[in-house]
């Protein structure tokens, strides 16, 4: 399930002593870092949205574990859905599932990855978030440059693997669909063949 909110602070919190927020990033920065859900700002709303399940978990580990390798030849680094990556342009937030990102890549501010440092972003669906990451996520990763988005998306029938990539005018020009269980090619700039039996 997936909620989304335009900005209200909580009833016991004295308006007087903490103003209210006017705008999705103001809401968002004002979250307190305990918070056990996932906060994103995607096209201009706030979305808060349920940790994932230990299945969505797994697969994300297992894609960064499959990764080491690339990792390790290009000098990256790579986080599985505990990093914000800051939207440059609209300066939205979004947590991809996973990430692979050039080492000291820069930041906004001490809590943001910029979007200019990711090589790669994958997003593991789940029944609530097909339309999010099939539709409005490729549009956003897109727009920003990040030059190949991965899909994984284990509630498919059958299970799909969704390759995006050549990002020109917010969209992905080249799309490979892979059945779960099959490789799939990862074009460059990571250049790899993934096993997808592993998301079995």
């Amino acid at each position: 399930m997936v909620m989304t909110a335009q900005g209200r602070l909580p009833r016991h919190t004295p308006a007087e002593d903490h103003p209210l927020p006017r705008t999705p990033r103001e809401f968002f920065e004002s979250l307190p870092p305990t918070l056990h859900l996932r906060a994103e700002i995607i096209d201009g709303n706030l979305v808060l949205s349920p940790s994932g399940s230990p299945q969505h978990a797994r697969i994300a580990r297992r894609l960064s574990r499959a990764l080491i390798p690339v990792e390790d030849e290009n000098d990256w680094e790579s986080f599985s859905g505990d990093v914000d990556i800051c939207i440059e342009g609209p300066r939205d937030i979004a947590v991809p599932d996973y990430c692979l990102v050039r080492m000291n890549a820069p930041l906004w501010g001490d809590r943001e990855i910029l979007s200019s440092g990711l090589v790669m972003a994958a997003e593991v669906v789940s029944p609530g978030s097909k339309k999010m990451d099939h539709t409005v996520k490729p549009g956003i990763y897109a727009a920003c440059g990040i030059p190949i988005m991965l899909i994984i998306d284990p509630v498919a029938s059958p299970p799909m693997i969704t390759v995006l990539s050549d990002p020109e005018d917010g969209t992905y020009r080249t799309t490979t669909r892979t059945e779960m269980g099959k490789p799939v090619r990862i074009p460059a700039p990571v250049d790899f063949e993934l096993d997808t039996s592993i998301f079995l």
